[in-house]
């Protein structure tokens, strides 16, 4: 079975600076409007079973993340369940992200 991996900030920020990735914030939509990371996509928790799917076609790495890791870990889990590769947690979530100084766009 395959296994979805953690990556840091730092490693995400690089990462989006040099190659093309899936970014998806698994957040409410309350949260989200508070900020969100550029490029990110917005599906929530609650209805990435319904829409994996349209994940599992891109041979980019797919990132996921919420507020400090823990919604966005079920879903890289349920993801990897389901073959997809290359599928990481943002640890810390956008709790780390801010932390480390890294700007927020809007949805």
């Amino acid at each position: 079975m395959s296994a979805y991996q953690e990556i840091e900030a730092e490693q995400l920020h690089q990462l989006l600076a040099v190659q093309k990735i899936q970014l998806v914030d698994v957040r409410n939509d309350d949260e989200v409007a508070r900020g969100i990371i550029p490029g990110a996509q917005h599906i929530t928790l609650a209805n990435i079973p319904m829409k994996h799917e349209a994940l599992l076609s891109e041979h980019v790495p797919l990132v996921f993340y919420c507020h400090s890791g823990i919604r966005s870990a079920h879903a890289a889990s349920f993801l990897a369940s389901k073959g997809r590769e290359q599928v990481y947690n943002l640890r810390g979530g956008v709790l780390a992200w801010g932390k480390a100084g890294y700007a927020f766009g809007s949805k």
